[in-house]
């Protein structure tokens, strides 16, 4: 599915474990990333970080803004308590036509509670308060909550895990899924309409749950799909 020639991806919230783990994955894929935070100077120390993990990657340090700006793929991977102050603060750094990947997950643990409990949301979820956020004509789909960002970030250890990816449009959908599944192992599975990613953040929690029981860093993987997803 991937295109011979990939486009530049903005990650915002890339110095986090998360975003750093999509960072160096789709760098080393040949993806070109606009790495983004608050603070330009932290944008570039995560950018050097990149560097010496995927020498031969391409990055550019930008304030999150800036990066936003840069790119037509924009994946925000905060946590929920920074969601909606880094949404307002993109304002229109954001564009119609652009495509935002939501990794949020309202976890109590932003508010200090347990990892392994929600926060309700009043839209459904964070991906559903995200899509009432940005400007009309900014593309949302939710996808990335179940791929362990210690994983990620290890590029030695083989991931061989599902992607669950929620939105209202087949065709965004398989756009983040062209960007996603550029990172060896990883496999996008469509689970219908933006609604549903209440239920695709709340597994989150239930793998941290199962990975603090059995001290691993498990991911999710459906049987029984057909060979071709997309088509």
């Amino acid at each position: 599915m991937p295109s011979p020639t990939p486009d530049p991806v903005a990650v915002i919230g890339a110095s986090g474990a998360l975003g750093f783990g999509l960072v160096v994955r789709l760098a080393r894929a040949g993806v070109p990333i606009m790495i983004g935070s608050r603070d330009a100077t932290r944008a570039e120390d995560t950018a050097e970080r990149a560097r010496a993990v995927v020498p031969e990657g391409s990055f550019a340090a930008h304030d999150n803004r800036g990066a936003a700006g840069a790119a037509n793929t924009v994946i925000l991977s905060v946590p929920f308590r920074n969601q909606a102050d880094t949404l307002t603060d993109l304002g229109d750094a954001l564009s119609p036509g652009q495509l935002l990947i939501d990794a949020t997950v309202p976890l109590a643990a932003t508010v200090g509670g347990k990892a392994t409990r929600m926060l309700g949301v009043w839209q459904g979820s964070a991906a559903q308060q995200a899509f009432e956020m940005v400007p009309d004509g900014v593309r949302v789909v939710s996808a990335l909550h179940t791929v362990s960002a210690a994983s990620l970030s290890d590029l030695e250890h083989p991931l061989e895990q599902d992607v669950l990816i929620c939105g209202d449009s087949r065709t965004d959908k398989r756009e983040a899924a062209s960007v996603i599944e550029r990172i060896d192992g990883l496999r996008c599975v469509d689970c219908g309409r933006l609604e549903m990613a209440r239920t695709t953040e709340a597994l989150t929690a239930l793998l941290i749950s199962v990975n603090v029981r059995y001290k691993i860093h498990a991911g999710l993987r459906l049987t029984s799909l057909p060979d071709s997803l997309w088509a």
